[in-house]
Parts: C-alpha cells; sequence; structure tokens
C-alpha cells in the first residue's frame, strides 16, 4: 500500500452501501444550512443586546431540551423507525429556519425570538441525533466503521467550513436574513434526500419509549466503564475548552472582525484536513489511548489560542484544535459503533447527546460567563488548563479506557461474531 493510499479516506462504506451515500449527502447539505444560522444567531444576538453573557446564554437555553429530547429520541430510535424520525425532524428545523428569517426581517428585530427558536432547535436536535448516530451501523458494515466514522465527519466539517464562511460574508455585505434565507432551502434538499432511502424500523421485540427503557440504557452504559471514559473525555475539552461564544468579543480584541468567519470555521476546517488524510484510522486499534492524547493535545492548543497575541496564530492554533478534536470523535464513534449492541444503539446515543452535545452548549454558557468575569482572552487560556488537569485525572482513573483493544475487547469480538452469524 502506498503512502498516499494510507492517508487518503477510506471510501468502502460509500461504495457499499446507497443508504449511506443519501444519509451522507443529506448531511453534508443541512450542515451547511445549519452552520450559516450558527454564525448568524451569536451575531445578531450580540447586535442586539452587545453582551457575551447573553451570546453565551444562548446555550443556557439549549442545554435543557438537548437533555430531555437527547434522552427521549434515543427511546424513539429504538423503538421507532429512525428514517422516518430523521425527516420528521429535519421537517421541524426547517419550519423553525422560517421563523428564525422572519424575525430578521422585522424593522426591529426582537431578542426574545432568538431564545424560544434556539430553546425549539435544540430540542429537535435532540430528537435528531439518536436516529442519526444509530443508523450507521445497521446500513455500513462492521469492518467498515470506522472509515464510515470519518466519513461523516467529512460530512460535518465541509458545512462546518463552507457555512461559516460564507456566513461571514453575507452577514458582512448581505445582511443577516440571507444567512436564514439559505438555511431554509438546505432543509429543504436534505428531506428530499432522505425520503429514497430505505425504512429502519424497530426490532419486532423492542420497547416502547419509557422511564423503565431509559433506565435500561442507563445500566448498560454504566456497565461499560469505556464508554463512560469517552463521554468523560469529550467533557473535558468541550466544557472547559470551547470558547466558541466568545469568538466574535476574541476577533474584536484582535483588531480583527474581518476574521470572525474564519474563526468559525477553523475547527470544522482543522478536522476536514484529518478526516480527508483518515486511511491511516483503520490500523488504530487502541482507540482510547488515541482518544485521551488527543484531547491533552487540544487543551494545550487551545491554552496557547488564549495566550498569543497575533490573529494569524490564534486561527493556526484554533485549525490544529480542530484537527485534534476531530481525531477523538472518529475514535469515539468507532467504539460506540463496534462494541454497542443494536437493542441499544438508540438509547446510547441518547446518552450520548447530553455529553457530545451538551457539552458544547455548557461550554458556551461557562465561555460566556467567564469572559464577562475574567476577560475574553484570560477566558479561553483558563478553560485550556483546565481541560489537561481533567484530561490527567481520567488516565489515573479510567484504566480501562487506556487499555481498550478493539482486537480484543470481548463487547467488539461479540459484535463481530454476531454480524458474521447473520450474514
Amino acid at each position: 500500500m502506498s503512502r498516499r493510499t494510507r492517508l487518503l479516506p477510506d471510501l468502502a462504506p460509500w461504495r457499499s452501501s446507497r443508504d449511506f451515500r443519501l444519509l451522507w449527502l443529506s448531511g453534508a447539505v443541512t450542515m451547511f444550512g445549519n452552520f450559516l444560522s450558527f454564525v448568524a444567531v451569536p451575531v445578531q444576538m450580540k447586535e442586539l443586546t452587545g453582551s457575551p453573557l447573553a451570546v453565551g446564554s444562548i446555550g443556557l437555553v439549549e442545554l435543557a431540551p438537548l437533555i430531555v429530547f437527547g434522552l427521549y429520541g434515543g427511546a424513539l430510535a429504538d423503538s421507532f423507525d429512525r428514517r422516518k424520525l430523521l425527516v420528521l425532524t429535519e421537517t421541524g428545523k426547517g419550519l423553525l429556519a422560517m421563523l428564525m428569517l422572519t424575525n430578521a426581517l422585522l424593522p426591529h428585530p426582537m431578542v426574545w425570538p432568538l431564545f424560544v427558536l434556539a430553546a425549539l432547535n435544540s430540542s429537535l436536535s435532540g430528537l435528531q441525533r439518536p436516529p442519526q448516530d444509530s443508523i450507521v451501523p445497521r446500513i455500513v458494515p462492521h469492518d467498515q466503521l470506522t472509515a464510515a466514522a470519518a466519513l461523516m465527519g467529512v460530512m460535518w466539517q465541509l458545512g462546518g467550513v463552507a457555512g461559516p464562511s460564507l456566513a461571514g460574508v453575507l452577514i458582512a455585505y448581505a445582511g443577516l436574513e440571507w444567512a436564514y434565507a439559505i438555511n431554509i432551502v438546505t432543509f429543504v434538499v436534505s428531506v428530499a434526500l432522505l425520503l429514497p432511502m430505505r425504512p429502519s424500523p424497530p426490532a419486532h421485540d423492542a420497547e416502547k419509549p419509557s422511564l423503565r427503557a431509559l433506565a435500561e440504557g442507563a445500566r448498560y452504559a454504566w456497565s461499560r466503564k469505556e464508554l463512560l471514559g469517552t463521554i468523560a473525555i469529550d467533557l473535558s475539552a468541550t466544557v472547559l475548552a470551547f470558547p466558541i461564544a466568545l469568538f466574535p468579543f476574541l476577533a474584536d480584541e484582535l483588531g480583527a472582525p474581518w476574521a470572525l468567519g474564519l474563526m468559525y470555521a477553523a475547527f470544522p476546517a482543522g478536522a476536514l484536513l484529518v478526516s480527508l488524510t483518515s486511511g491511516w484510522a483503520s490500523r488504530v486499534h487502541h482507540h482510547g489511548r488515541a482518544m485521551i492524547a488527543a484531547a491533552a493535545l487540544f487543551g494545550l492548543a487551545m491554552t496557547a489560542a488564549g495566550l498569543v497575541r497575533q490573529v494569524w496564530l490564534v486561527l493556526l492554533l484554533l485549525l490544529l484544535a480542530g484537527g485534534i478534536d476531530m481525531v477523538t470523535s472518529m475514535f469515539r464513534t468507532t467504539m460506540w459503533n463496534q462494541t454497542i449492541p443494536d437493542e441499544f444503539r438508540g438509547r446510547l446515543a441518547g446518552i450520548g447527546v447530553l455529553a457530545f452535545t451538551v457539552g458544547p452548549q455548557a461550554g458556551q454558557v461557562r465561555a460566556g460567563g467567564m469572559g464577562a468575569l475574567i476577560g475574553v482572552r484570560a477566558a479561553v487560556w483558563t478553560g485550556g488548563l483546565s481541560c489537561v488537569a481533567a484530561v490527567g485525572l481520567l488516565v489515573a482513573s479510567l484504566p480501562r479506557l487506556w487499555a481498550y483493544d478493539a482486537r480484543t475487547n470481548e463487547h467488539a469480538v461479540r459484535a463481530r461474531e454476531r454480524e458474521q452469524s447473520v450474514a
């Protein structure tokens, strides 16, 4: 195998599964639109209030809906057609984008609709993520799941690079309303791509959504300490060192308001670079160790980003941090998809929403509050140092995560045997 082939992403899931291609294309389109609004909402809040705390509070109002509906969405994904859930939630998010556009077009846009619509959108995101995550192992073979995780990363990051970059230009030269309008169009295209996918019904003996079902999923998660370790590692980075809410203020402090869109794009751009050179990832078996090392490096990169004063260095460090974060995400997703039984995937994905989506929202609240308390740059570098310290504690307290090996882990071996017996 040539060095070039080892670096290029593995396209086996794209070639082998029509449904994976449709899911990927739908996600790429809608992520592009989502990132337009992702930039537009905090910028609009900043223009209307001028308050770092108000911008950070967007994450606060999104937090409770994500917790409640993420858990419920996980139970739904195990007892309802997963493709149908994706279509319904995507349609609902498109309707909310229309309301955001309506508010932006008012002669005097109001602040409270931004909070209400952010909370509703967060509710739908909570319902959507579990079926989106748990449908992948159904449509991709077990030995292609690491490659699928990398390709899904490319899907997220293409939108994450293009969306914020275009949003910065649109907001500066055309107005916020254009970002919301284009987002509406992307939801229409996304739903059209999801409809041809094959149905993904629940197992015949699937338990209906209930507190009992949620508790059963939580007990299974608690029994898998290596999975809990992946959640803890992710929370260390996203809660403590994820200062996206401060970007509008950081750009101003650096005297570079033109760089705001590039700051938002830097994280996904770095992740995209890693995804596009991820051919090596399928040969890594100690996924837990890779996650631990990546999270510590992420914290160091964010510490440096808060200390340097040149905007191009900040952008470079954000790019690096985004690439490192993709390593963590790729191996975490592989561990989950390769070891969790299908009957628990929806509920475990719902639990994952609490960490992998709620974590960044809590990070926005932390960043906004600390920015108001100790200053923007200090909030960035202290968060990075806190992340490094937290990772060090986790290494000592979670030996199963450090010891995880995909070749010998009992749950991974059982999943491979189950797939072979079905085939």
